[in-house]
């Protein structure tokens, strides 16, 4: 059942009751027995990151990602050499 989250307009007073879906929601208060009742919209607890949820979703042997591969072959690609020039090159400090 989830949890709902409950606050008072006239007093103040917040808490937390498990409800049904099919429940009505409660409209009287418990501590002022007035009818000021909302319901207070709150973030869920579960936070879902990352490329899979469970640890076992598309990892290689090894345990690393498929996508942490492909940036490291990227990254192993051989350079193109620098080319050699008989030419002192320009230093961005001398101006």
């Amino acid at each position: 059942m989830p949890v709902y989250t409950y606050r008072c307009e006239a007093c103040g007073i917040q808490f937390e009751r498990h409800q049904s879906f099919t429940d009505t929601p409660l409209k009287t208060c418990p501590e002022c027995r007035k009818k000021a009742l909302k319901k207070v919209i709150t973030p869920t607890k579960i936070i879902f990151k990352g490329s899979g949820f469970y640890a076992t979703d598309h990892k290689s042997p090894s345990g690393d990602s498929s996508s942490t591969k492909k940036a490291d072959k990227k990254e192993s690609a051989p350079k193109e050499p620098a080319p050699t020039e008989s030419k002192p090159a320009k230093s961005e400090s001398s101006e």
